[in-house]
C-alpha cells in the first residue's frame, strides 16, 4: 500500500455544494452593474474559478464596467450568501477521523470569504493549513506546491480531492493523485461520491499511520 501523509481538499463542490450561493453571489453583482444574470455556461466557470477570474470573464464584454463591478464584489459580505451553501454530509464525522492520520490541508479559489465560511461552519480547527487564490490561485501550481513544501510531503505522499477540470489541471502539473468527487467526466486516479467513500478508500488503498 502507499503511504499517505497529507490530504488537499478543495472547498467548493467537495466540503459544500456552493452552486446556488455562488449563482446569487454574482448575479447580485451583475444587477448592480446593470448586466442580465448569468448564462449556464457562466455558471459552470464561476464555480471553478477565483474571483478575480470570474468578474473578468464575466465582464469581458463589458470591460468599461469591471472596476465598479469589483468595487462592488469588496462591499459584498459573502457571509450575505451562506444560507445558500449546503455542507456536504457527512464531512466533519471524516475530518474528525481523517485529522487522527493526515495532515489536512484546504485549497480553494475562494479569497476573503474562506476564513469567515469556515468559521461559520465550525471547520476552521480542522485544518492544519488553508491555501486560497489571495495567496495564491488554483490556475497556478504553487498553490499546490506550496502546501506540499509546508508540510515537507512528497507529490506521492500527497492526495488531493476536488471535483472540477481546474483541481484535475493542478494534480496533473504537480503529479499528486486526484480523487474525483462527484465528477466522473474528470480524468482522476480514484472516484467518490461521499466522504464515506473517501473514508473506505483511504483505507482501503493507503497505508495510513497516527499523527504523533
Amino acid at each position: 500500500m502507499n503511504k499517505i501523509k497529507l490530504l488537499v481538499l478543495d472547498c467548493d463542490g467537495v466540503l459544500f455544494d456552493s452552486k446556488q450561493a455562488n449563482t446569487y453571489f454574482y448575479n447580485y453583482i451583475l444587477e448592480r452593474v446593470g448586466r442580465p444574470p448569468m448564462s449556464p455556461e457562466e455558471i459552470e466557470f464561476i464555480h471553478m474559478h477565483s474571483v478575480n477570474e470570474c468578474l473578468a470573464y464575466l465582464f469581458r464584454n463589458m470591460p468599461d464596467k469591471l472596476d465598479l463591478a469589483k468595487n462592488i464584489q469588496k462591499e459584498v459580505s459573502y457571509s450575505l450568501f451562506f444560507d445558500y451553501l449546503v455542507m456536504e454530509k457527512g464531512v466533519k464525522e471524516f475530518l474528525s477521523w481523517a485529522k487522527n492520520y493526515l495532515y489536512i490541508a484546504l485549497c480553494t479559489n475562494r479569497t476573503t470569504s474562506t476564513y469567515p465560511l469556515l468559521s461559520h461552519f465550525n471547520l476552521t480547527d480542522y485544518f492544519d493549513y488553508v491555501m486560497d487564490a489571495s495567496i495564491v490561485p488554483k490556475s497556478n501550481p504553487r498553490a499546490l506546491l506550496q502546501i506540499l513544501e509546508h508540510f515537507k510531503t512528497s507529490p506521492k505522499e500527497t492526495l488531493y480531492v476536488g471535483d472540477s477540470k481546474v483541481d484535475e489541471a493542478l494534480c496533473k502539473a504537480c503529479k499528486v493523485s486526484l480523487v474525483a468527487f462527484k465528477n466522473r467526466a474528470l480524468n482522476a486516479d480514484y472516484y467518490v461520491e461521499s466522504f464515506d467513500e473517501l473514508k473506505e478508500l483511504l483505507l482501503s488503498k493507503f497505508s495510513l499511520s497516527k499523527r504523533s
